[in-house]
């Protein structure tokens, strides 16, 4: 049994909280470490050994090592303030990717020369430090995803006395500020000539290797900050989902959406066919429900004369958490009044065929590798318009070589039989509740989805899978819906939507049988909603998209954590969290 908390003992050197094992561990460790420096001085010096700086003898410590002795150096400098390891500001005169466009251009400065009487200050981390001999030191400075190389030499600095010294403060990842002239080495590499550098915020930490890099995706995902310091790509691939969001917001915008908000906590979770997460209010003692999906919200605004609008954000499902599924993501929703699905269809075309000229500049394809970048298979994608529209039930019946039940009776106890007995036959596995719904989505996703490899529509849905969207003006029992779908898996969903309040509420009692029948992500009854619908909802449009999963496939990432900063992790199990709090987002 611990009779011990976690972090209870101050660690004289750290400054950290640690257990009381743990300190008494650290003291012994360092009496070791003194015990042998106290034996490396008593011997004699070797003659004519060439000095060599701190910083390479710490490069074969081990992690733990360094962090104690890199920590103990920067309490030394708090202490002495000579210097300040943490100041509070740094002028920046122009940022490092600026200053390689000002200065870079051939012709700007010649190999070997200085721009005499320019200063520029800089501001970055210090990644690869390379020292030739004592009075010249080379620094590869990195900042908004660009780097140059800081060129320092006693002859320029501002107290060449205490070149040597000033320079031993540094580290590979800490953060400096750089005060000197533009300059080029004599192989014309474009440099920045320092008479003065300043430590802003040491890096406490070993860098992985600059050869070897930082691959563990394990700790890619739980340091994030760490992956973004070592991997220029996972900075790409953030930037560009940025730049995707952006897209959709511009694109929307132009047609005369307005963005909107909607609440994150309800009392009924609607609007999907999810599981939610249940939280609970404690001023009102109410249990709520984290949103599944904005859309009720949105065309109950619609009702209200807001014609067109949208919303971006996130929406929480407690369901499983797998390559394509993180238990929170970013939806974009939005709501056209006198539009339907085949308006929406065109909209979709227009709107990811311009997104991606804008990302490749210009072109319509894009190389996708479902097995990981290293990997020989790949998928060329055309997002050319138009894509193919697959017919759900016609396309099953072609595939697998049945006549389906008539359309209208795919919500009976037959059909349910029909389509058990199909499932069986072509071993699609499909865990209970098997409701007709669910069924009638293992066979699309064994037979349909695979072939949309590149963007293609699924049509043709049964009402039975579409409690919110409206019925088919010309084939009894399916629903004006659309799926859109690239690389097997799904990124956007569309109806015509649904505008008959008392067909509304007949389709949300289905949903509460299917609910008490055990399935668990069936909504209830909204009676505001259908409260709305009684107000009169004009024939709308309605569309959602995963930005997410979107992200994945325009950035070739084949796992959904690549594109979330903070993706959700178990975290890890040690002693100094099992009997305090967990880290942002539950990572340790």
């Amino acid at each position: 049994m611990a009779t011990e908390n976690a972090g209870t003992h101050k660690d004289p050197v750290t400054g950290e909280m640690i257990s009381k094992s743990e300190l008494k561990r650290r003291e012994k460790a360092r009496e070791r470490e003194a015990k042998k420096a106290e034996k490396a001085a008593a011997q004699p010096q070797k003659a004519a050994a060439a000095p060599k700086s701190s910083a390479a003898d710490e490069e074969n410590l081990s992690p733990n090592q360094y962090y104690e002795i890199r920590s103990r150096h920067i309490q030394k400098l708090k202490e002495t303030m000579n210097p300040n390891p943490y100041p509070h500001k740094f002028e920046v005169s122009i940022s490092i990717t600026d200053y390689v466009q000002k200065y870079g251009p051939e012709g700007k400065i010649k190999s070997g020369e200085k721009l005499e009487g320019v200063v520029e200050c800089l501001a970055g981390r210090i990644h690869n430090v390379r020292a030739s001999g004592q009075n010249l030191r080379f620094y590869d400075l990195h900042g908004e995803g660009t780097k140059v190389q800081i060129m320092a030499a006693k002859q320029d600095a501002k107290e060449p006395d205490n070149f040597v010294a000033n320079h031993d403060h540094f580290r590979r990842g800490d953060i400096v500020g750089v005060i000197g002239t533009p300059a080029r080495t004599k192989k014309g590499e474009l440099s920045i000539a320092p008479s003065e550098m300043i430590l802003l915020a040491p890096n406490l930490h070993q860098l992985p290797s600059a050869h070897f890099g930082l691959k563990d995706q394990e700790t890619r995902y739980r340091k994030r900050y760490l992956d973004l310091i070592m991997n220029e790509d996972t900075r790409r691939i953030f930037i560009t989902r940025s730049r995707i969001i952006n897209y959709v917001r511009r694109f929307l915008d132009n047609l005369g959406f307005l963005e909107v908000e909607t609440p994150m906590t309800s009392m009924i979770a609607g609007g999907a066919t999810a599981k939610p997460f249940i939280t609970h209010h404690n001023d009102l003692d109410l249990d709520l429900y984290l949103r599944i999906a904005p859309e009720l919200y949105l065309k109950e605004l619609v009702v209200g004369g807001l014609d067109r609008v949208y919303e971006i954000g996130r929406v929480f499902r407690n369901e499983g958490i797998d390559l394509t599924h993180n238990p929170e993501f970013t939806i974009c929703e939005f709501y056209m009044a006198y539009a339907d699905m085949y308006d929406i269809m065109d909209l979709t075309e227009s709107l990811v065929e311009g997104m991606v000229k804008y990302l490749t500049g210009g072109k319509t394809t894009l190389e996708y590798h479902p097995e990981g970048k290293g990997s020989d298979k790949v998928y060329q994608l055309e997002f050319k318009r138009p894509w193919p529209r697959y017919d759900m039930i016609g396309t099953l019946e072609e595939k697998l070589g049945v006549k389906f039940p008539p359309s209208d009776t795919l919500h009976t106890q037959e059909a349910n039989q029909f389509l058990r007995e199909l499932c069986q036959k072509h071993n699609v596995d499909c865990s209970e509740p098997r409701t007709n719904a669910r069924l009638l989505d293992k066979l699309v996703g064994e037979f349909i989805e695979p072939l949309c490899i590149s963007p293609a529509f699924i049509v043709g849905h049964p009402q039975v899978m579409s409690p919110l969207a409206k019925y088919h003006r010309s084939r009894p029992g399916l629903c004006e819906r659309f799926e859109g779908f690239m690389c097997g898996k799904e990124f956007c969903n569309a109806y015509t939507e649904l505008n008959d309040p008392f067909e509304q509420r007949l389709r949300f009692e289905e949903q509460l049988r299917q609910k008490e029948q055990g399935d668990d992500e069936a909504q209830g009854i909204d009676e505001t909603f259908v409260d709305a619908l009684e107000h009169g909802l004009p024939p709308t449009g309605g569309w959602g998209i995963g930005i997410d999963r979107l992200v994945m496939f325009l950035t070739d990432s084949t796992n959904i954590k690549e594109v979330l900063l903070f993706p959700a992790m178990k975290p890890i199990e040690t002693a100094a969290n099992t009997t305090g709090a967990v880290g942002p987002s539950g990572q340790v």
